[in-house]
C-alpha cells in the first residue's frame, strides 16, 4: 500500500508539475493576450486615427478638385478676356494706322489750303490794286465825261441861238438836240451803272477778303470755294474793265485809238490748261454788239 501511495503521490506530484508548467504557460499566454489586446486597442487607434486622416484628405481632395474646378473657370474666362484684349489690341492698332493716315492726309490738304489761300491772297491783293486803278479810271472818265456834258450843253445852246436860220437849220438843230439829249442820258446811265457795279464788286472784293482770313484761322480745307469766288470775282472785274473802256471810246468819238485798235483782228489766247480765255478786247466788242442797234 506505501508502494501504491507513493507511486500515486509521485503520479499528483508530476499532475502539479504538469498543471504548474501549464500554470505559467496560461500565465505566458495571458500576458501575451493582453499585450496582443494592448497592440490591437493600439492598431484600433491607429485605424481610426488613419480613417479620420482619410476623411480629412477626402475632405481636402474634395475642396481641391472644387477649387481647381473654379480655377479652371476662372481659367477659361481669362483666357475669354485675353482673347478679347487681343481683338481689341489689334482693333486699336488698326484705328490708330487709320488715324495716322487721316492725320497725314489732313497735314497734306492743310498744307494745300494754306497753299492756296496765300495764292488767292495774293490774287486779292492784285484785285485791290486793280480796283484802285479802275476807280481812278473811272474818277477821269467822270471829269471827261462832265467836260464833254458841258461841251454839248454849248453845243446845244450856240444851236438854240441860231433858230432864225432856215428851216433845215432849225430842224437839224433839233435833231441834234434831241441826239445830244439822248448822248448825255445814255452816257449818265452808263456812268451810274457803272459806278453801281464798281461798288458791288468792291463789296464782294471786301467780302472775298474777310472769307480768307477767316478761312485762313479757321485752316480749313475750303481752298476750292476760295478760287472760285476769287475767279469769279476775276471776271466780274475784267467785265467792268472793259465797260470803262467801252464807256472811255464812247467819250473819245469816232477818232478814238480805242476804236482803231478793235478793229485789229482778234487774237485768242489759250493758257496751259487749254481753256479759252476772254480778253479784254473780246468783252469790249461783246458790249459794242450787245448795246447796237441791230445787234451786230
Amino acid at each position: 500500500a506505501l508502494k501504491g501511495l507513493a507511486v500515486e503521490r509521485k503520479d499528483k506530484n508530476q499532475a502539479l508539475s504538469d498543471l504548474e508548467a501549464r500554470t505559467g504557460e496560461l500565465h505566458q499566454r495571458e500576458q501575451q493576450l493582453h499585450q496582443l489586446s494592448e497592440k490591437l486597442a493600439h492598431m484600433e487607434r491607429m485605424l481610426e486615427k488613419r480613417a479620420l486622416e482619410l476623411e480629412k484628405l477626402e475632405h481636402m481632395y474634395d475642396d481641391a478638385s472644387f477649387a481647381s474646378s473654379n480655377r479652371q473657370i476662372e481659367l477659361v474666362a481669362r483666357e475669354s478676356e485675353l482673347d478679347k484684349l487681343a481683338n481689341d489690341i489689334a482693333m486699336l492698332r488698326a484705328q490708330r494706322k487709320e488715324a495716322d493716315r487721316r492725320n497725314q492726309e489732313t497735314t497734306a490738304e492743310s498744307k494745300a489750303a494754306r497753299e492756296a489761300l496765300k495764292a488767292e491772297k495774293k490774287r486779292t491783293g492784285e484785285l485791290d490794286k486793280k480796283v484802285e486803278r479802275l476807280l481812278a479810271t473811272l474818277a477821269d472818265r467822270e471829269e471827261k465825261l462832265d467836260r464833254r456834258e458841258k461841251e454839248l450843253l454849248r453845243h446845244r445852246e450856240r444851236a438854240k441861238g441860231e433858230a432864225a436860220g432856215p428851216a433845215a437849220a432849225a430842224l437839224t438843230v433839233d435833231v441834234t438836240g434831241n441826239d445830244i439829249d439822248k448822248a448825255i442820258a445814255r452816257l449818265d446811265g452808263d456812268r451810274e451803272r457803272l459806278e453801281a457795279r464798281l461798288t458791288t464788286l468792291a463789296r464782294e472784293n471786301k467780302r472775298l477778303k474777310t472769307d480768307l482770313a477767316a478761312r485762313e484761322t479757321s485752316k480749313s480745307g475750303a481752298g476750292n470755294d476760295a478760287r472760285n469766288a476769287s475767279a469769279a470775282l476775276r471776271d466780274q472785274m475784267n467785265e467792268l474793265a472793259a465797260e470803262v473802256v467801252n464807256l472811255t471810246m464812247k467819250l473819245d468819238g469816232p477818232d478814238s485809238p480805242i476804236a482803231k485798235a478793235l478793229a485789229s483782228p482778234p487774237r485768242e489766247g489759250r493758257p496751259a490748261n487749254g481753256e479759252r480765255v476772254t480778253s479784254l478786247a473780246d468783252r469790249v466788242r461783246a458790249l459794242q454788239k450787245a448795246h447796237s442797234p441791230n445787234g451786230r
